[in-house]
């Protein structure tokens, strides 16, 4: 942990820019699926600080998405955060961050999720301890490889200017972190991952994770121009939602994010906005052996994409 002193200006510098990102994204997103619009919601929370959530729901291509900024405010960190880090117990705390996940309608369209946060914790006559977190990953029910190089090369090539180990440890974190332990399964086809980062110093590790949200669209959007035309059956759609279920397990079971938000008292319909509008269950489905379906099976695992033999 880095007990580098961070400024009041420096916190706004990043406020401001997660606000700035949400609005690009939002931007962005309306522009691809041309029909959908984000409805805006601010929200305050008793305990200190607020958020603006945007959902879109019903678009052309986005069945329901959420883009949400928060900055809310802590006299004590919850047990999410302290349980790995007991030098935070006691600590007053501030956290901001843009997260979001987007569910499109089509089946060859994957769900995508983005996350950049900043952390601080203070205590009267220590040192601050704060880092920064994030990353961005992908899951497709119906994997296409040139996608999955894609996503990745966007990865690479931002974390590139970095270190050339930046990529391969935050992809792994990625592959480790989104992980199904009951199904065995990585939640999708991974990208990045990454959290207390501070080492860099604050304006090296501010400007990574500005790479990190930026490059988000640069992943996602040719994704969806490529497939938002493919054309697919009821019975697709059908293992979609199928599909949709192993993301709602992770997101209850094992995602920090959601436990910190639920911990700290945040606003649940915000926190929960990850979830699909539609999911399914199915007792021991198995898909047809040399089916489309079948073949996700065999893409659920860490995986080299950028040296991946076709």
């Amino acid at each position: 942990m880095s007990t580098q002193d961070v400024t009041a200006k420096q916190i706004a510098l990043v406020k401001q820019f997660l606000l700035s990102l949400q609005d690009d994204i939002c931007v962005a997103l309306s522009d691809i699926d041309a029909v959908g619009t984000f409805t805006e919601d601010m929200w305050e929370r008793e305990e200190g600080g607020g958020g603006r959530s945007r959902v879109m729901s019903n678009g052309r291509l986005i069945e329901q998405g959420g883009v949400n900024f928060s900055h809310v405010f802590g006299t004590q960190m919850p047990p999410s955060a302290t349980a790995a880090r007991p030098e935070l117990a006691g600590r007053n705390f501030q956290a901001m961050g843009v997260s979001l996940v987007i569910h499109p309608h089509s089946p060859y369209i994957p769900t995508s999720h983005a996350n950049v946060r900043f952390f601080i914790a203070e205590k009267e006559g220590e040192a601050p301890i704060w880092w920064f977190g994030g990353g961005f990953d992908l899951t497709p029910s119906y994997v296409f490889e040139e996608d999955a190089r894609h996503w990745h090369q966007v990865a690479f090539d931002l974390c590139a200017p970095f270190g050339e180990q930046v990529y391969p440890k935050y992809k792994k974190w990625c592959d480790d972190y989104f992980y199904l332990k009951h199904r065995k399964e990585t939640r999708g086809v991974g990208g990045l991952f990454f959290d207390d980062l501070n080492k860099w110093g604050f304006e090296q590790s501010f400007a990574f994770i500005q790479a990190v949200g930026k490059g988000y669209i640069d992943a996602y959007l040719p994704i969806m121009e490529r497939r938002q035309h493919t054309e697919f059956t009821e019975k697709q759609r059908q293992f979609q939602l199928y599909r949709r279920g192993r993301y709602v397990e992770f997101n209850l079971v094992y995602d920090r994010g959601t436990l910190f938000g639920l911990q700290t008292g945040g606003r649940t319909e915000s926190i929960l906005m990850s979830m699909p509008p539609l999911a399914r269950w199915e007792y021991n489905m198995t898909p047809e052996p040399g089916s489309q379906e079948a073949k996700l099976a065999g893409y659920l695992k860490a995986i080299d994409w950028l040296n991946l033999e076709s």
